[in-house]
């Protein structure tokens, strides 16, 4: 995934590129690069690794106009160095891309035949020198973007910059996103709305197959044959700040302690507690059709994937709904049993993952309903689904995921009592009483973080372990992976969650003085079970940290932290937050990049 952004009209036009970029620098952070027409024609600015880099680079060489283009790349072909950062140029087209071209060598041994001189390693370049080969030979630089992607096989978002057509951009998408947002006399481009925010409220957003063409005053949307689309424009309501760090050290310390307010965001306007009803009229379904749903499918990447586990048992629990959880990469590769009464359910923050979008291509050409749970309005997955949960989370910056998955556990509840009430398996009394807890969630969540100080002390005496294992059950074992995937995320420390269960059949091999484990130990029906792995643990010399709900003085472990006592169902989003606190603050003793942890991306928008 990487970051890319546009802009046309009268402003300076490198300002507002970088402003721009800055806000996507969560998308790729290997190198960042500018390029802006002016009188004299188009000139580059390129700097390996991160933003500030560019930044410097612009302060000792400056460069004027009122049109350009810029990108924060993740490398995908070709490492990081300056002659892979984008734009890549070839005559007078530059171009800036997210994606990947997937016949990239075939198109490569073409020009090269032709004698063509590449001077990158990328699939980008490519694709400038193929717009250059028909512009230079006097075609229309939109009609030359045109004929262009009809060669190219892959995903992109594409932004053109031609010196022989100045007054606009043309822009290309398929599987990558792009939205265009419309501003008085003047018109950008970016691949994610926080980009824009501070310019403009007023945004298109564009589907897989479509060219646009920007100038100052407007743009028009036009598909593979050049005919004019109406695409409506969207008044996003997110508020800028949101997109900064408000005080916070970094965004993922801003956006844990987000959580309360997102996860009322969530429940906003969605709960009658008088009838113990759930109201989601964006599922686009009705209710018979939710009703005759036999089996669910939960897909997801990463996180998602943890949320989509979480998301099984309370489906199955609570609407005794059968219910399978899938990778989104496994899941495409292939062939699930589903039909009309089955519901494919795509769990994703950014709502652009490739593998989460392509098993919702799977799903619905085996004619299965679709409803997405996802964060970010008129994403793909959102655009491409039946019906789609928002989960409004609002802007989501820093690379590991927090306030996202929260949101999500909190959607998938409000999902399964849903269907519950409409199959009869929950009645009205039980749906109001599960109801009633959910409106709590938010001041559970906000107690939960008042552990942060104690968790900052332990994480001092956890930041030097090399290996950390995370142990759960039932509901809460997605709990432990999703721990241990954040402290491997970001504070690049090896760790690993299990099923406490399974403890014995493996991961006990690894258990001495040196090895740290975290041991998520609510009171529920589990807790005998989960105690008696405890013990295990402390009798092989396991350094043990208790999260528990049930703070008992016969607990052996010199840290214990206590969070509240919440009914099952809720649990594993308020035992959530201290394992987000735990990693967050060994991260930032182990002095890493806790925003953009190495070779990671917020959302994976390729294969």
């Amino acid at each position: 995934m990487c970051g890319i952004v546009g802009y046309i009209g009268g402003r300076d036009a490198a300002p507002v590129l970088i402003d721009s970029l800055r806000k996507l620098e969560y998308r790729g952070y290997d190198s960042a690069g500018i390029a802006v027409l002016n009188g004299g024609g188009i000139e580059l600015r390129r700097a390996e690794g991160k933003l500030a880099r560019l930044e410097a680079l612009l302060a000792s060489a400056p460069i004027d106009g009122h049109a350009g283009i810029g990108h924060t790349r993740w490398a995908t072909h070709g490492g990081p160095s300056e002659a892979n950062a984008h734009p890549h140029r070839a005559g007078d087209t530059v171009v800036v891309h997210n994606g990947i071209i997937e016949n990239y060598l075939e198109l490569k041994q073409s020009l090269l035949g032709r004698g063509a001189a590449l001077t990158s390693d990328t699939d980008t370049e490519l694709v400038a020198h193929l717009v250059e080969e028909k512009t230079a030979r006097g075609m229309d630089l939109l009609d030359a973007v045109r004929e262009t992607i009809r060669e190219i096989n892959g995903s992109y978002a594409l932004v053109f910059l031609s010196q022989r057509d100045p007054q606009r951009l043309i822009v290309a998408k398929n599987a990558s996103p792009i939205v265009v947002g419309a501003g008085d006399g003047e018109t950008f481009i970016a691949s994610d709305i926080p980009a824009l925010l501070e310019y403009t409220r007023d945004m298109a957003f564009m589907e897989d197959g479509e060219i646009a063409e920007v100038r100052a005053d407007g743009f028009r949307i036009l598909d593979s044959e050049r005919r004019a689309v109406a695409r409506p424009i969207r008044r996003i309501t997110w508020d800028a700040v949101a997109a900064q760090k408000g005080g916070y050290r970094h965004f993922m310390l801003k956006e844990i302690h987000e959580q309360p307010q997102a996860v009322t965001d969530t429940l906003r306007g969605r709960i009658a507690l008088e009838s113990g009803a759930v109201d989601v009229a964006e599922l686009n379904l009705t209710e018979d059709q939710l009703a005759r749903t036999r089996k669910i499918h939960l897909v997801g990447c990463g996180t998602a994937w943890h949320a989509a586990l979480v998301g099984k048992f309370l489906i199955e629990e609570l609407a005794r709904i059968p219910a399978e959880v899938d990778y989104g990469s496994e899941f495409r590769h292939r062939t699930p049993l589903l039909g009309a009464d089955s519901l494919l359910v795509p769990v994703s923050q950014s709502g652009e993952t490739a593998d989460t979008l392509a098993a919702l291509g799977v799903g619905r050409r085996q004619g299965a309903r679709t409803v997405s749970v996802c964060n970010v309005v008129d994403s793909s997955l959102a655009r491409k689904s039946d019906g789609v949960f928002y989960t409004h989370a609002g802007p989501e910056i820093s690379v590991a995921s927090t306030k996202a998955f929260t949101t999500q556990l909190t959607a998938l509840y409000l999902l399964a009592v849903r269907l519950g009430r409409l199959n009869g398996r929950i009645p009205p009394d039980a749906a109001t009483r599960l109801l009633e807890d959910a409106m709590r969630l938010p001041g559970w969540i906000e107690a939960a973080l008042k552990l942060e100080d104690s968790i900052h002390t332990l994480a001092h005496g956890l930041s030097h372990a090399d290996n950390v294992l995370y142990l759960g059950r039932g509901i809460n074992y997605p709990i432990a992976l999703e721990g241990a995937l954040k402290l491997k995320e970001i504070s690049y420390i090896h760790a690993e969650g299990y099923p406490a269960g399974e403890m014995k059949h493996g991961p006990i091999a690894l258990i001495d003085e040196d090895m740290p484990v975290v041991m998520l130990l609510p009171n529920d029906h589990y807790y005998p079970k989960t105690l008696g792995n405890l013990k295990e643990v402390e009798a092989r010399g396991g350094n043990v940290v208790i999260v528990t709900d049930e703070p008992d003085e016969s607990l052996a472990p010199e840290f214990t932290l206590a969070v509240p006592k919440v009914p099952y169902h809720l649990a594993p989003v308020v035992l959530t937050i201290p394992m987000q606190l735990l990693a967050y603050h060994i991260a930032v003793h182990r002095g890493t990049d806790v925003d953009q942890p190495r070779n990671l991306a917020k959302s994976v928008t390729v294969e």
